[in-house]
């Protein structure tokens, strides 16, 4: 599938403007709260230290690379933003990594759940799991349209 395609059909399940607001905000608590969980343990390994959520963070950076090249290239700055956060806010004490790491992750999700309420149509991810990397795509494309930006994929997208 496309970039388009995926977006298109991601955008089925977000036509309310309430639920895309909730999941600006939502998306990026609910990617914040995975790599800072994901953030420990920290391994070393001939001498690299690396994470769980840096192994994450790539592996999504691939997937969008190959989708879509420009696009790719945004959500891999993003995701590196996002792992650099959640590893320093894992280099707390326990109790602020987990609370901060699950709260993160509890409240995004409560803000996907009101903006769904809103929307009265089930989340995307219910019919396809792709849609938990193309939920973060879309809002930094949305954000992209909003700003003017990448018009060509947005009639794409709006078909």
């Amino acid at each position: 599938m496309s970039i388009a395609q995926q977006l298109a059909t991601y955008r089925e399940y977000h036509h309310d403007h309430r639920n895309v607001l909730t999941h600006a905000v939502g998306i990026p608590m609910i990617v914040l709260g995975i790599t800072t969980l994901l953030s420990r343990p920290m391994l070393d390994l001939a001498g690299f230290a690396f994470t769980p959520a840096m192994v994450a963070g790539v592996l999504a950076s691939l997937w969008y690379l190959r989708l879509d090249l420009r696009t790719g290239l945004i959500m891999t700055g993003l995701l590196a933003l996002f792992v650099t956060l959640g590893h320093q806010i894992a280099q707390s004490s326990t109790a602020v990594w987990l609370v901060s790491g699950i709260g993160l992750f509890v409240v995004g999700w409560i803000f996907q759940l009101v903006g769904h309420k809103f929307e009265g149509r089930k989340p995307a991810f219910v019919d396809d799991l792709r849609s938990f990397l193309v939920g973060p795509l879309f809002v930094v494309v949305e954000g992209l349209f909003a700003l003017g930006l990448m018009k060509d994929l947005q009639r794409q997208v709006d078909g």
